[in-house]
């Protein structure tokens, strides 16, 4: 089993990490936006490991904390949870929100992550709600909007963000994957950053 692996980063997009290690060996990772951008800009990075082997495929997942990992873990515990769905959760909020989001039952905006329903939020936060705490992670709100909009361009942000919610995509996920494009691409035509959020989200 591979626990972590840390390297250089030869290729990074918001969902997938290629980590080059010892031997000139690279590892595809699928990373959540939380991760990407935590390793955005940096020559090197560790990231903990979960290893899907199916019959078909081997998928490996990256985690820039254990906490991450962990919390993904559980996700996959919940009946109608892949790997897909976990890390889109993960891009949407921190792993301190969802810690929150579970804790105090708001199953109204988990449900906003695309592809996730009322009725799988609600049985996340049902079957979670004793384990989360085994995380020892402080919660934090998940209800406001992040800082982080002000470091990007904010009018090509928010014309973005509802044009997507316009096409039926929900605010919160639509506004980190929105983010996370303007922060590579700071001077991105409004025109790219949907065509590009689209293929994210």
């Amino acid at each position: 089993m591979i626990d972590f692996v840390r390297g250089k980063i030869d290729e990074l997009t918001p969902t997938t990490a290629v980590i080059e290690c010892a031997g000139g060996v690279g590892y595809a990772l699928n990373i959540s936006l939380n991760t990407f951008s935590a390793i955005q800009g940096k020559p090197e990075a560790k990231l903990y490991v979960y290893e899907a082997i199916r019959e078909d495929a081997w998928v490996l997942y990256g985690f820039i904390s254990r906490s991450e990992r962990s919390l993904f873990l559980l996700l996959l515990t919940v009946s109608g949870v892949g790997g897909n769905t976990a890390r889109m959760v993960l891009s949407s909020f921190s792993v301190p929100e969802m810690v929150s989001i579970i804790t105090e039952g708001n199953d109204r905006l988990l449900a906003t992550v695309k592809g996730l329903g009322k009725k799988t939020a609600q049985k996340i936060i049902l079957e979670l709600k004793d384990k989360v705490a085994s995380l020892g992670i402080e919660p934090q709100s998940a209800g406001g909007e992040s800082t982080s909009v002000a470091s990007v361009n904010k009018e090509v942000h928010d014309e973005a963000v509802e044009a997507l919610k316009m096409l039926g995509f929900p605010p919160a996920p639509t506004s980190k994957v929105v983010k996370a494009i303007l922060t590579e691409e700071p001077d991105a035509p409004i025109e790219r950053v949907i065509k590009l959020a689209l293929k994210m989200l």
